[in-house]
C-alpha cells in the first residue's frame, strides 16, 4: 500500500509564501501523474495543480504565476510553493498521487489534507 503524507501547511499573511510537500511512501513501483486540490469552506474540493511523472504541469487560473509545483522521482515527493497568497487560497490541501503496481494496476491515492490559512 502507498501512503502520502503532506507537511508545511499554516497560517499566513496576504502577500506571504509557504510550500507544502508530500511525499510517498509504502510499497511502492512507479508514481505517476502527482498535483494538489484545495477544498475551501463551503466550496467544492478544486484542482490547483498537477505535474506528470517527466514534469508536464498544469495550473488552476486561480493560481498561475504565483504557484509552482515540481516534483522529486527519487524521493516520490510533490511540492507546492505559493507565492503572492490571498485570503481566497484559504483552504485545506489535499496531495494526490496515481500510483501503479507491478502488475500495471493504478490507483488514485490521497493524502489527509493539510491547512493553509491565509490572514492577517
Amino acid at each position: 500500500q502507498v501512503q502520502l503524507v503532506e507537511s508545511g501547511g499554516g497560517l499566513v499573511q496576504p502577500g506571504g509564501s509557504l510550500r507544502l510537500s508530500c511525499a510517498a511512501s509504502g510499497v511502492i513501483f512507479r508514481i505517476l501523474d502527482m498535483g494538489w486540490y484545495r477544498r475551501a469552506p463551503g466550496k467544492q474540493r478544486e484542482l490547483v495543480a498537477t505535474v506528470t511523472r517527466d514534469g508536464r504541469t498544469n495550473y488552476a487560473d486561480s493560481v498561475k504565476g504565483r504557484f509552482t509545483i515540481s516534483r522529486d522521482n527519487a524521493k516520490n515527493t510533490v511540492y507546492l510553493q505559493m507565492n503572492s497568497l490571498k485570503p481566497e487560497d484559504t483552504a485545506v490541501y489535499y496531495c494526490f498521487a496515481g500510483s501503479m503496481s507491478l502488475k500495471g494496476e493504478i490507483d488514485g491515492i490521497w493524502g489527509q489534507g493539510t491547512q493553509l490559512t491565509v490572514s492577517s
